[in-house]
């Protein structure tokens, strides 16, 4: 993956706790800290627009990022970024320093791709029930999603975890039979299987194929069918009496 590098700087004891955080953002600066390998934490602060826009460019936050730090250069995995409830934008990050030559479990986001063939001919549904799976794998071989081709998927097809065809790098940790995405029928879609003491969730629908409309109610002013019966126990209405005439 492409090197992320962003320059940094520590943060003084006059640059440490909220009202110093909140002065740093107000200077255009996040503050952040970072969990060193051999123990401790080491409090940081750097640019706000260059964070920002490095963010722009990545769908995922967890990236590798090596970070200039006095002199040095430090290899981090961004955990957690924070943002203003209200603007959206970032107000605080937290790194992870990292050895590039030891695995290290992260979870990495699945994108589906392609048009099964039962949502394209079958009229089925295409519903993701798992949006990422957990990996270990070098630093440096982390990616922002794995591409899974659902093109394939035929009408009540599935595809599970165990169908990923990752390569020697990882070593997946998600179960290999929760299933991944699959194609329903319209049906189906409308009827969850509800689980004993559990709430009952809704999957993701990515396509939704066509499907004509069948049994739809006789517009109104139609004739009944020749033959139809009248429902059971309903009375016809007595016959209206003559007008009484004039004398």
């Amino acid at each position: 993956m492409d090197e992320l590098r962003i320059k940094t700087e520590m943060r003084s004891a006059q640059e440490q706790g909220s009202k110093a955080s909140g002065r740093l953002r107000r200077a255009g600066l996040i503050p952040a800290a970072v969990n060193r390998i051999e123990g401790g934490t080491t409090l940081i602060k750097f640019n706000a627009h260059d964070f920002g826009v490095m963010l722009k460019h990545h769908s995922s936050e967890h990236v590798l990022v090596s970070l200039e730090l006095e002199g040095k250069v430090v290899p981090t995995l961004m955990r957690e970024v924070q943002h203003n409830v209200m603007t959206g934008a970032p107000i605080h990050v937290d790194f992870g320093e990292v050895s590039l030559t030891k695995k290290i479990r992260v979870s990495i986001p699945i994108r589906l791709l392609g048009e099964p063939e039962g949502v394209k001919l079958g009229g089925g549904v295409l519903q993701q029930t798992l949006r990422a799976v957990e990996v270990d794998c070098l630093p440096m071989d982390i990616i922002e999603h794995f591409d899974v081709d659902a093109s394939a998927l035929k009408l009540s097809q599935t595809l599970f975890v165990r169908d990923l065809k990752m390569g020697d790098k990882y070593t997946i940790i998600t179960p290999k039979d929760i299933s991944l995405a699959g194609v329903v029928a319209i049906e189906e879609e409308a009827a969850p299987v509800a689980v004993e003491g559990a709430a009952t969730g809704t999957p993701d629908v990515i396509i939704k194929g066509k499907k004509e409309e069948e049994g739809a109610a006789p517009a109104a002013g139609a004739k009944a069918a020749p033959g139809a019966k009248a429902a059971p126990g309903a009375k016809a209405a007595p016959a209206a009496k003559p007008a009484a005439g004039k004398k």
